[in-house]
């Protein structure tokens, strides 16, 4: 598999454990298996700096209970250069990101921008794959790193990017300036404001990977879709309509009895003189009969 090794994956010289929670996503999810976060970073120097910050992100990942993935993008071609993308590498990226519920995406900037590695990655993912979306609805969290001062132009554009990818792109983001300054020998980092920051981002992005699982779906429900497949919304299973449709006292309907459909629900649903609210007429439109009451009763 085109996935690197990680050095040390439970050493952390530069962490404080005494300020860090090692579950910050606790109860924010029902219990399950741990976040699965796929690492892309930009670079295939040899001390490449952004695989650098990459392998300690993905430390402090494990260090917080997720299982991560770190892609090794050293043989992966052009996008285009292979027809149809038939390429191992390129099937194995997008197994990883259908696997993964959320990414790190990690770049050098490069003239100002991202590097072509980076873009290459990216540009391999396709928005929809045989009815799948390896990229829609993972959470993602960005990072650069720099060789002189401290910009985000490269973190603006993967955002921009992880929009385009229908991700969920967290609010907190990690620029590493004058990088060669902050990694040791051995490809450690060391204790800095640039560690910490990196701490944060990971920790954000687990709580925002449980806080969003199980609601992707919904979350990425739309409506252009839903038309362009013909699937035609079931009033009876609409939450949104039941959630914001008047609520009576009785907890069998909409109301307890046709004599004071009035009091308890305001009078018939607008347009819908039949029923006496929203949810009566959702269930009568599915066919079912309602809680009884009616226009003529309110």
């Amino acid at each position: 598999m085109r996935l690197r090794d990680l050095p040390e994956p439970d050493h952390l010289p530069a962490l404080d454990p005494a300020f860090a929670h090692q579950r910050p996503g606790a109860g924010l999810a029902e219990p399950g298996h741990p976040p699965r976060i796929l690492l892309l970073y930009g670079s295939l120097r040899p001390r490449s700096f952004s695989r650098l910050a990459v392998e300690e992100a993905a430390r402090l990942l494990r260090f917080f209970g997720a299982e991560t993935r770190i892609f090794d993008p050293s043989d992966l071609p052009f996008p285009d250069q292979v027809q149809g993308d038939d390429h191992p590498a390129v099937r194995e990226l997008r197994e990883h990101s259908m696997w993964s519920e959320g990414q790190v995406w990690c770049s050098p900037e490069r003239h100002g921008q991202i590097t072509g590695l980076m873009k290459a990655q990216i540009d391999h993912l396709p928005l929809a794959m045989r009815g799948m979306r390896p990229t829609q609805g993972r959470t993602l969290a960005v990072m650069q790193v720099s060789g002189g001062s401290q910009s985000f132009n490269a973190v603006n554009t993967l955002r921009l990017l992880g929009r385009w990818m229908r991700m969920f792109t967290i609010p907190n983001q990690s620029s590493v300036a004058k990088a060669y300054q902050e990694f040791d020998e051995a490809g450690r980092m060391r204790p800095s404001s640039y560690y910490d920051r990196i701490v944060d981002v990971m920790e954000e992005l687990v709580r925002f990977t449980l806080l969003t699982r199980g609601h992707v779906g919904q979350l990425t429900d739309r409506y252009s879709e839903r038309k362009e497949a013909g699937r035609i919304v079931d009033p009876g299973q609409d939450l949104s309509a039941i959630a914001i449709a008047p609520q009576g006292p009785a907890a069998g309907g909409c109301c307890p009895a046709p004599s004071n459909a009035a009091s308890c629900c305001g009078g018939p649903a607008q347009g819908e003189p039949d029923a006496c609210c929203a949810s009566d007429a959702a269930a009568k439109r599915a066919g079912r009969a309602g809680c009884g009451c009616s226009g003529s009763a309110a």
